[in-house]
């Protein structure tokens, strides 16, 4: 059968070797141009090519932004930018904007066009309409439910494909057209500069009172009501594949090589282990153990199953949960020593107590006994980020496994 497509965030060169190599059937990314995500460090047209290049070698699918909503200004670099990304070999490019739809036909008219989510398409005859325009695929709004995607997959054309996000940062405006950001902060959302302020502590003030500032929520922090719990749609593997969904977006561009890893890896998992045996799948508890061991929010399944109510949102709390921190990157391994290069990203002591999760590997345990730096000077803590360090290890692991410990109660 057909499988569904696993598709990850990457925001340069290390994330995506590290989603390519945990299992991703494809990454979407950013230029330094034409991105919704203009605070990630994207990649230039060189860390393009050799991303290009990379994904390719293992088949797997690069999908670039073009998608933020432009003005005139905006459109002035726009042509060269495509004729080279078009140069390098991306997969598909991801448009919001007619305008810019219309250059890509011109200009590549190759290339794949996927419909971003930013288009808010909610509905088959939209889907319809850009796939008449030559669009190849759409991602759907984020405000709808299985039933509502079902009906979009049995009434679409047969040659569109639907992509939707089933991991990941909620937006409180529609399909993320926010103009909060616009107002309060001076950066334009709908170019990639969103200030989140749907993140941000709010309290009431009344005209006559300028100086009072009341709680809208009885907290004396205040209260956050624009604040949403992340999408976490793990549980419904069956469901996203059963509705006609055909690849499957983790959102995501700015977070960690680490969440990269950890969130492809479980979902990797999950995909795999349905289409092993579709009609007796069962969800396994550890998937979601090892999602809740990267930074996130709590979770919700946000529109799928039913409109959000209270329960979605977080009221009185804007901070990320992180039960374990990512301590070191393995470089390499030697399986005759044992010893295991890594390159230090949290402090790490020996002794420690680690997990190592891997490509191609189950999760491992190991406790640092030795350690050196490159001088092999024995060391008892790995202080400096970036450092170099030697480790001894119990297990054998490769080349971009993670080493990770419990965070200590402070």
């Amino acid at each position: 059968m057909d499988k569904v497509e696993l598709l990850a965030p990457v925001g340069d060169l290390e994330r995506l070797k590290i989603a390519v190599l945990y299992g991703a059937d494809a990454v979407y990314l950013g230029g330094q141009i034409f991105g919704m995500r203009a605070t990630a460090k994207n990649f230039t047209l060189d860390q393009l090519r050799e991303g290009v290049l990379f994904a390719h070698g293992y088949g797997v699918k690069i999908y670039l932004t073009v998608n933020i909503i432009p003005h005139n200004k905006d459109l002035a670099e726009l042509s060269e930018y495509i004729k080279q990304i078009y140069n390098i070999g991306v997969d598909a490019v991801i448009v919001s904007d007619l305008g810019t739809f219309g250059i890509i036909k011109e200009l590549a008219p190759d290339i794949e066009i996927h419909i971003s989510t930013q288009a808010n398409t909610t509905n088959y005859a939209t889907v319809n309409f850009w796939n008449k325009l030559g669009a190849k695929r759409v991602v759907l709004a984020r405000e709808l439910s299985f039933n509502e995607i079902k009906e979009i997959n049995e009434k679409k054309n047969e040659y569109v494909d639907l992509e939707a996000f089933v991991h990941g940062a909620m937006c409180i405006s529609y399909s993320g057209r926010c103009l909060l950001s616009n107002y309060m902060a001076n950066r334009d959302a709908n170019k990639g500069e969103c200030a989140q302020p749907c993140r941000w502590n709010y309290y009431l003030v009344e005209e006559k009172r300028p100086n009072e500032y009341m709680p809208v929520y009885e907290d004396d922090k205040g209260t956050y009501i624009m604040n949403s719990k992340d999408l976490c749609m793990i549980e419904y593997i069956p469901q996203l594949i059963d509705s006609g969904i055909s690849s499957l977006k983790i959102e995501g561009r700015m977070k960690t090589a680490y969440y990269v890893a950890t969130t492809v890896r479980a979902y990797r998992m999950a995909i795999d282990s349905y289409y092993e045996n579709p009609e007796e799948w069962k969800f396994n508890p550890e998937w979601m153990r090892e999602l809740r061991k990267s930074s996130h929010r709590d979770y919700t399944t946000g529109f799928y199953l039913q409109k959000p109510n209270h329960d979605e949102h977080l009221y009185n709390d804007i901070s990320y949960l992180r039960s374990y921190d990512f301590i070191a990157l393995v470089l390499d391994y030697d399986k005759i020593t044992g010893v295991a290069t890594v390159e230090q990203r949290n402090r790490f002591f020996r002794g420690d107590k680690v997990e190592i999760i891997g490509p191609n590997h189950k999760l491992l345990y190991s406790t640092i006994e030795d350690m050196w730096d490159e001088n092999g000077n024995q060391l008892t803590v790995a202080p400096h980020p970036k450092q170099t360090v030697k480790i001894k290890l119990d297990c054998t692991v490769q080349e971009y496994s993670i080493m990770r410990k419990e965070k200590r109660e402070n």
